[in-house]
């Protein structure tokens, strides 16, 4: 007795086939309908899952679960790959003083090298979220990382009447950042689940901050090592071709989901259409996706004006020990990358205790981050006119409290979203983020303290600090948006994941037969 697979009907072979019963069983028997999803009523509703049981369901012939030692080396790799990544960004900016003397420009052309990557970014991020969520992921990281890799390091031999073609290499950099970005976190997320996943992806996320820190270190010091700048930007390639190798040799390609179905993995096939319109239904992930744009923002602005601002304010402190101008960007950047680390640490550490206690924990920590930094940038932007010391003192305080939300979100995003759908999810958050975030914010509030200062009777120097101070007060003020939209999320995020664990379970599918 054979059915077509129409309306919910399905062949009773493809089930024999499936079953852990006999495979000699020949009565047609009526399946319950499955809940697999949040307002399912039905029919399973996740793309081209619908009505299709066999795409639920794995096949026997799927590869069993990596193993532990496979899956740490594999993370190895990506961890050492995320650091060359955060390197790569930032040492231009090390040598940006050195690429304007070579190339004879002025700040805002010179501004245009981080514009246009980040744009590139943004642009392809959604493309490779697609193409993760339906090819090799592997393969998509290799061919990636070998665009960054030939880009990257031809960028350190462009000549001084070239400065046109190192803008455009800076633009294909982010080809290999786009790639890498997007679907690294959802390997990890294959690879492990629970309370270790949100280890790794802690030990993942704080790369960022150390990678960020090394690459300002890298470009300046190999600058003054050799007496050339272009060999600031040939270092992370040079160590991007071991990386290469050993993404190549090492790094595992588990199932999507191995992590929840022992291995074994879920499969389906879905328009980008759908998988946007399932993610726009995802109230926790929309609400989480508005904090990071938050944060985003927050950081992005505070990374790019806090030493500008700190080194204008050293014209009106009279402290000679604290008012070194030339090392404010030095001290700054440490600061991040110390807070960067416990930070991280921090936040998953709260998330692993809270979590078992309090079912929407990781949102409200992410809350509270936000909000508690919210008073720590608040007092650093009037204390500086005072104090340099206690300047610092905050600003730390206020960054570590940023920083607890980094770990906990890339969490929130595996575990509320299912597993086919976690790069095509990565990818939106990404660009959504930089789009509304990062990307604009620093020109937004220089905008702010020009307008500020230009209308001013008197414009000096005294004014030029306290246009940016002014201009600066805009941070915390997203910082109370960005604890609502966090608040918002742990209203929905028990639902939603376990609505992402029920898609992602492999049940026996004598379990669907009456």
């Amino acid at each position: 007795c054979c059915h077509r697979r129409k309306h919910g009907e399905f062949s009773v072979s493809s089930v024999a086939e499936f079953s852990p019963q006999s495979p000699n069983m020949e009565s047609h028997q009526e399946r319950p309908e499955p809940r697999w999803s949040v307002g399912s009523s039905s029919s399973l509703h996740y793309g081209s899952f619908v009505n299709s049981l066999a795409s639920l369901t794995p096949k026997t012939e799927e590869q069993s679960a990596i193993s532990p030692k496979r899956a740490y080396i594999a993370v190895t790799v990506l961890c050492y790959i995320n650091l060359l990544n955060y390197m790569e960004r930032y040492t231009i900016a090390g040598v940006l003083s050195n690429i304007q003397t070579f190339f004879k420009i002025c700040d805002s052309t010179a501004g245009l090298l981080q514009t246009v990557f980040i744009c590139s970014f943004l642009l392809l991020a959604p493309l490779f979220g697609y193409l993760g969520d339906r090819y090799n992921r592997k393969y998509i990281m290799i061919g990636g990382l070998s665009v960054w890799l030939g880009t990257a390091a031809g960028s350190s031999f462009v000549t001084e009447s070239q400065f046109w073609l190192l803008m455009l290499l800076r633009a294909l950099v982010g080809i290999g950042e786009a790639s890498y970005s997007t679907i690294a976190p959802t390997i990890i997320g294959d690879l492990f689940t629970g309370s270790q996943r949100s280890i790794v992806i802690c030990i993942f996320y704080i790369f960022i901050p150390f990678g960020s820190g090394l690459g300002y270190i890298t470009g300046a010091g190999c600058a003054k090592l050799t007496g050339d700048w272009h060999w600031a930007l040939r270092i992370t390639p040079i160590l991007g071709v071991v990386g290469l190798v050993l993404l190549v040799f090492l790094c595992a390609n588990p199932p999507r989901g191995a992590a929840e179905t022992h291995g074994e993995g879920v499969t389906g096939k879905s328009s980008y259409l759908e998988d946007v319109k399932y993610l726009l239904k995802n109230k926790s992930y929309v609400w989480s996706t508005c904090g990071v744009t938050a944060l985003a923002f927050l950081t992005g602005a505070l990374a790019f004006w806090m030493p500008t601002f700190l080194a204008r304010n050293c014209f009106r402190v009279l402290t000679v020990l604290f008012c070194l101008c030339s090392l404010d960007s030095f001290i700054f950047g440490a600061v991040t990358l110390v807070t960067g680390i416990l930070g991280g640490a921090l936040g998953t550490g709260l998330s692993r205790w809270f979590r078992d206690k309090v079912s929407n924990a990781d949102p409200l920590i992410c809350a509270a981050g936000m909000l508690g930094s919210v008073p720590c940038l608040f007092i650093t932007i009037f204390v500086a006119t005072s104090s340099i010391p206690a300047t610092y003192v905050f600003i730390f305080f206020g960054e570590l409290l940023l920083s607890l939300n980094w770990t906990v979100l890339a969490d929130i995003l595996l575990y509320v979203v299912v597993p086919t759908r976690r790069a095509s999810a990565e990818a939106l958050q990404i660009t959504v983020g930089h789009l509304l975030g990062d990307a604009g914010s620093p020109y937004l509030l220089g905008a702010i303290s020009d307008a500020i200062r230009y209308n001013a009777k008197d414009a000096t120097q005294n004014w030029s600090f306290h246009s940016l101070k002014y201009s600066l007060l805009l941070c915390p003020i997203v910082g109370v948006l960005g604890g609502v939209f966090f608040f918002m999320a742990s209203r929905y995020i028990a639902e939603d994941r376990q609505a992402a664990q029920q898609l992602t379970e492999v049940r026996p599918v004598s379990s669907f037969l009456l």
